[in-house]
């Protein structure tokens, strides 16, 4: 069997991943809820990882469904960039809360670090799986 043959799993692992991520950041894995009601700046790092994870989830889709391999590849390595992103943006990028006990730094940014370097493996996976010859 050719090794692009399973191209599309990778895809379909960083599909699921990202959709973890998106449902994560605004449920079980999303930043503080201040008590006043205000928005911390680990809010905009929560609504970054949202439509990062959206991204992600829709170029894992495309790439599960697409059957041109170079085309698939491209993808992967748009995933990997994406991906990249979805690991700077929580406390490198966009700052979060000043304490370290707070959810933003003890929940929020390490569940997401995990769950973006995970999806970059996959598409380092699926992108080596879609080389031609």
């Amino acid at each position: 069997m050719k090794k692009q043959k399973y191209s599309a799993v990778p895809a379909a692992v960083i599909l699921i991943l990202a959709l973890v991520a998106a449902i994560g950041s605004r449920t079980f894995l999303g930043p503080c809820v201040h008590e006043d009601g205000t928005f911390g700046a680990c809010h905009w790092a929560g609504q970054a990882l949202f439509g990062i994870a959206l991204v992600m989830a829709a170029e894992g889709l495309i790439a599960a469904l697409w059957k041109n391999a170079a085309v698939r590849a491209g993808l992967y390595i748009s995933m990997l960039l994406t991906a990249i992103l979805g690991i700077l943006i929580p406390g490198t990028l966009i700052s979060l809360c000043g304490m370290a006990s707070m959810r933003c730094r003890t929940v929020m940014r390490p569940s997401m670090m995990i769950l973006f370097s995970l999806m970059f493996v996959a598409a380092g996976t699926g992108a080596l799986l879609s080389r031609e010859g």
